[in-house]
């Protein structure tokens, strides 16, 4: 079966960056895929991209060492097992807020006798291999969500969850549900501090943790506090910021030269 990059770069303790594509343009998925992230998710919760779309978004990936990752709805076994049957080669899960949602998540996610995946891996058998059915379980990624206060006070006991790979913070969530405004990169507050026990609890269980960045020195500085992995933004970001910078530089220039 082909390699999951991501699992195993984690499994060895090496750090990975991921990219985050929140539109449905298969070229725009492309173009992330062979910028070189570790992982590249493709966001169905709160994206544009529909469950029709994401065959065409692997599809776009899968000539790059990038592990492809989808972020579902909700904790629903039948897309669960859509996207992996698509050749997803991870889900993250949100809102995963006690070890029975994780143990749900996982057991979707793998085939007899460890889970209730149902055989049919229609593109994940050509994307995977011909051994796909006999490493499918060992080599997906399983992602919970730590984003909610039952999750923060539970996530010891999430991450004790057997099959569960990684929880992945998202701290937009994570501060409304602790009282404070939706956003990221927090540097103080009550998130700065929950970082703090998701990190040693995963430590203590031995998984890595994840979290979702928009700036790449904060990124940088989560690695640096016992992260495994980052999330630096998104596809609509980049544009974003990039058009931003294109636009204020020229804007300047027109300023100087008319002052």
């Amino acid at each position: 079966m082909r390699e999951n990059h991501f699992k195993t770069k984690l499994a060895a303790g090496q750090p990975c960056v991921s990219g985050w594509v929140q539109t449905a343009d298969p070229l725009v998925a492309e173009v992330m895929a062979h910028t070189g992230f570790d992982a590249l998710t493709f966001d169905l919760q709160h994206g544009i991209a529909d469950l029709g779309d994401v065959v065409g978004l692997l599809q776009a990936a899968s000539g790059t060492r990038t592990t492809p990752l989808v972020r579902v709805r909700w904790n629903d076994p039948d897309q669960i097992m859509r996207v992996l049957d698509m050749g997803a080669y991870g889900v993250i899960c949100p809102m995963i807020d006690s070890a029975d949602d994780a143990r749900s998540f996982v057991a979707a996610c793998r085939y007899p006798p460890q889970g209730i995946r149902s055989f049919g891996p229609v593109r994940g058998l050509l994307y995977g291999g011909p051994d796909y059915a006999a490493h499918a379980n060992d080599t997906i990624s399983t992602i919970a969500m730590i984003e909610t206060r039952s999750a923060l006070e539970q996530v010891d006991a999430i991450a004790a969850v057997p099959g569960l790979d990684a929880v992945f913070v998202g701290p937009a969530d994570l501060s409304q549900a602790l009282g404070g405004p939706p956003g990221s990169d927090w540097t103080s507050g009550p998130v700065r501090e929950a970082l703090d026990v998701v990190v040693r609890s995963c430590a203590a269980q031995g998984i890595p943790a994840g979290i979702f960045t928009k700036d790449a020195a904060y990124a940088a500085a989560m690695l640096d506090r016992g992260f495994g992995f980052v999330t630096v933004g998104s596809d609509l970001g980049y544009v974003t910021s990039g058009a931003r910078q294109a636009l204020d530089g020229v804007r300047r220039r027109l300023a100087g030269e008319e002052a």
